[in-house]
Formats: structure tokens, C-alpha cells, sequence
């Protein structure tokens, strides 16, 4: 199973949890992106995990066309 598999099902296994127990999706995304964040930060700079998070939300429309993307 890959790194990313492996996120994709705790991240679903939690907002199932979530959902059965009447809480907040939103909220329950946030403390997942926060303990990210806290984990990252365990192994990692701050400016590292800050360009990290700025090139995600840079990129976060599933639309947009890149630079580097041809027709």
C-alpha cells in the first residue's frame, strides 16, 4: 500500500467516524490538517512545511492549467 493509500483510508476511516457520531466534517478535516502540520513540524523546518502548505494552497483548484501543462 502506498503512502498515499494509507492516508486516504484513515482520512475516510475518520470522517466516517465523524459522520456516525454527529460531528463537524470540517472541523474534524482541520485537527487531521493540524496534526499533519504537527507532525511534519516533529522532522521538519518551518519554512519547509510553510513552502509545503503555500504550494498546496497554491494549487488547490483541480482546473487550473500549469505552466508546464500542454494541451
Amino acid at each position: 500500500m502506498s503512502a498515499g493509500e494509507i492516508a486516504r483510508t484513515h482520512f475516510a476511516a475518520a470522517m466516517a467516524a465523524a459522520k456516525a457520531q454527529g460531528q463537524d466534517l470540517d472541523a474534524v478535516a482541520r485537527n487531521m490538517l493540524s496534526a499533519a502540520i504537527s507532525s511534519m513540524l516533529e522532522r521538519r523546518s518551518v519554512a519547509d512545511v510553510r513552502a509545503e502548505l503555500l504550494a498546496a494552497a497554491e494549487n488547490v483548484d483541480p482546473d487550473t492549467d500549469y505552466m508546464f501543462m500542454r494541451p
